[in-house]
């Protein structure tokens, strides 16, 4: 029985980082972004999906945007001829309920270095099957965003965009009765194989990245959320 509870809770979109990061955080229309002027990527960026905002009339533009209130936004010119996808952490298929959403998503803070074979691939499968997801637990909260490692050294256009050798996404659906989540990470490459290869818990994905993601979660629900995760209850 996955209806939706009637709890509400503020602040989910937050996560915490270590101080030290450097990171900015602006709120769009329907998503939120940290964004670290030192990569000239998020740190990451997350928002809610509604299972009715899985559908709109509104279609996806392709105006890519530097945004001049956020230090060291890089322009789409950055990554013209790089070999790497200009890739949406909130995507478009995420913003057809709103045209401002829909404008505001692709801001360049939104964007990050992506293989196209990611981006196209196992990355595009996986935000399919979360509208999939929403519509059925009428609600998701969703946190996504670049993993670097101290080697990850190559940067991009004049900007110099730092491009990151994987990707995470954590997913909590924390409205229905029995609330849970899951996280993925993949590479910024080619991801063969079932999408449950790249599945973890969001602890596992906290040791990764030293995030304290969905923090405003009471502390019960936020240990027995991110503790475990089951695919096969997810992917049901």
């Amino acid at each position: 029985n996955n209806k939706c509870s009637a709890h509400h809770y503020p602040g989910l979109e937050a996560a915490l980082i270590d101080k030290r990061v450097p990171q900015q955080i602006k709120q769009y229309e329907g998503f939120t972004v940290n964004f670290n002027a030192s990569n000239r990527t998020p740190n990451y960026v997350a928002w809610k999906l509604l299972g009715s905002e899985c559908s709109g009339e509104h279609t996806r533009g392709n105006n890519f945007w530097r945004d001049e209130s956020i230090k060291n936004c890089p322009s789409t010119k950055d990554y013209t001829r790089s070999g790497y996808d200009r890739g949406h952490m909130y995507p478009a298929a995420d913003a057809k309920w709103s045209s401002a959403s829909m404008e505001q998503c692709f801001t360049m803070a939104n964007i990050c270095p992506q293989k196209h074979v990611l981006n196209g691939g196992a990355w595009k499968t996986l935000e399919e099957k979360e509208r999939i997801w929403a519509r059925r637990d009428s609600a998701l909260v969703i946190i996504a965003g670049p993993i670097y490692q101290p080697t990850d050294n190559l940067r991009i256009g004049d900007a110099g965009v730092r491009v990151p050798s994987g990707f995470f996404k954590a997913i909590i659906a924390p409205y229905i009765n029995e609330p849970r989540g899951i996280a993925f990470g993949y590479p910024n490459d080619r991801a063969p194989g079932n999408m449950q290869l790249y599945a973890m818990s969001i602890d596992d994905l906290e040791e990764i990245t030293g995030y304290d993601l969905f923090h405003a979660l009471p502390d019960d629900l936020e240990h027995s959320i991110e503790s475990t995760y089951s695919f096969r209850i997810w992917n049901r």
